[in-house]
């Protein structure tokens, strides 16, 4: 018989090993270290495998209670692997569920997320938890059928959310994939379901597209009731154009040479829009040239912000930075912007204008710059760039923005003297 010291040094070898315990029971130790409880034994004249679970989730002593339970139900005869009283055990809390559709995700979680950020990997577990798991997250992941899986692909594309339906059955089905390497399936019963999938719609953000009337929206939302946090925000949104992201987490540290004649926003890697690899290299870093307005604001809300650790910090915990919805309900409830620009709208607002600009005046290669500097990477090439490149043009395109767009605007210390009635 086996021991519980033999089951943790089995080491995996270029094929399948099996380890006896007694009575049909085996430890199977697949080449990708993957250990598993599995009992052989037959039934109406045939010879049939039977899976208990993952060692070390599932031990020693309950891959020998299950065995036990498998005999007894055998010796009723009664297979094991298809008892309807086992099933109704489970569903009624009298057997812990052992390769439950749940366990098998947590391991594929815990793989993936060795080459995700901590927030995504953060984020897919939470969407689990919340879409997935409460439907089927505590069933035999062997016993799932497209059946089962469908009513909550459907209910995630009723509710609209039809971009996140996809990404939830694209993780089930890659669950399903991991179990079939890991014999506890052998088909992805996710995979035929793509067919009920609606086409994900092209989201396009709420924006202004026409010089004057941006200008003069943004210098009326500023004399709006607003928070100075907010109004600081949205001016640098609207003059450097950058992503909700990083201007919501931007540090007083990552602006330099404001007073100069180059004064720029470098913002870190693991703050841009790239994978694990890159975001932990400082060559990926993102360097925004700033126009003298731009850098005006920034002075304005560095000192504003004092010792805080955001350029923006949030009203209530002045430790955090404004929330993610902060800016975004401001401009939900100006008359000036709800139902026709949103803050991330800036870029397209930016990119119509500035590129609409390039043609007029016959510069047709200020397009490609024009994308540089909104973080938008080149089809079909690396991203191996150099994210600092063109920096000289980008100034001067990002000093004839400012120019363009600050007409009716008041000075950058005017913006922190609060709310406005």
């Amino acid at each position: 018989m086996l021991t519980d010291k033999q089951c943790k040094a089995a080491k995996p070898a270029e094929r399948p090993q099996k380890l006896f315990d007694g009575g049909g029971l085996h430890l199977l130790v697949l080449p990708s270290g993957t250990k598993s409880w599995r009992l052989k034994y037959r039934f109406g004249g045939k010879e049939k495998q039977l899976t208990f679970g993952i060692y070390p989730a599932v031990s020693l002593k309950e891959a020998r209670e299950a065995r036990d339970e498998a005999k007894k139900l055998l010796s009723s005869g009664i297979d094991p692997a298809k008892s309807a009283q086992e099933r109704r055990d489970r569903r009624a809390g009298r057997i812990e569920p052992r390769n439950t559709f749940k366990s098998a995700a947590m391991r594929w979680h815990e793989l993936q997320s060795h080459g995700w950020k901590e927030r995504h990997a953060s984020n897919v577990l939470r969407a689990l938890e919340q879409e997935v798991f409460p439907s089927i997250g505590d069933r035999e992941i062997a016993e799932l059928k497209p059946s089962d899986i469908r009513p909550l692909v459907d209910t995630i594309q009723d509710r609209g959310a039809v971009d996140q339906a996809h990404r939830t059955l694209m993780r089930i089905s890659r669950i399903f994939q991991l179990a079939i390497v890991d014999e506890l399936v052998e088909i992805d019963p996710a995979a035929s379901l793509t067919a009920i999938l609606k086409p994900v719609p092209k989201h396009k953000y709420p924006a202004i597209l026409k010089l004057p009337e941006a200008c003069g929206a943004l210098a009326r939302f500023e004399q709006e009731r607003h928070w100075p946090q907010i109004k600081l925000a949205s001016r640098l949104m609207a003059l450097a154009v950058p992503r909700p992201g990083p201007l919501r987490f931007a540090q007083p540290g990552e602006f330099h040479d404001l007073d100069g004649a180059e004064p720029v926003w470098i913002i870190p890697a693991a703050k841009m829009k790239l994978d694990l690899a890159q975001s932990g290299q400082k060559a990926f870093d993102f360097t925004i040239p700033l126009s003298k307005q731009a850098a005006a604001v920034a002075k304005v809300a560095i000192e504003a912000a004092g010792k805080r650790p955001y350029l923006f910090p949030a009203v209530q915990r002045s430790h955090r930075p404004i929330s993610e919805n902060a800016l975004n309900k401001a401009y939900r409830d100006s008359p000036e912007f709800a139902g026709r620009h949103v803050p991330h709208g800036w870029r397209s607002t930016f990119s119509t204008i500035m590129n609409e600009r390039a043609a007029d005046l016959d510069r047709p290669g200020d397009r490609a710059i024009l994308d540089l500097m909104l973080a938008h990477k080149p089809k079909g090439v690396e991203a191996h760039y150099n994210r600092a490149a063109y920096l000289p043009r980008r100034r001067l395109l990002a000093q004839e923005w400012a120019d363009m767009l600050s007409v009716d605007l008041i000075p950058a210390e005017q913006l922190l003297e609060g709310p406005r009635n």
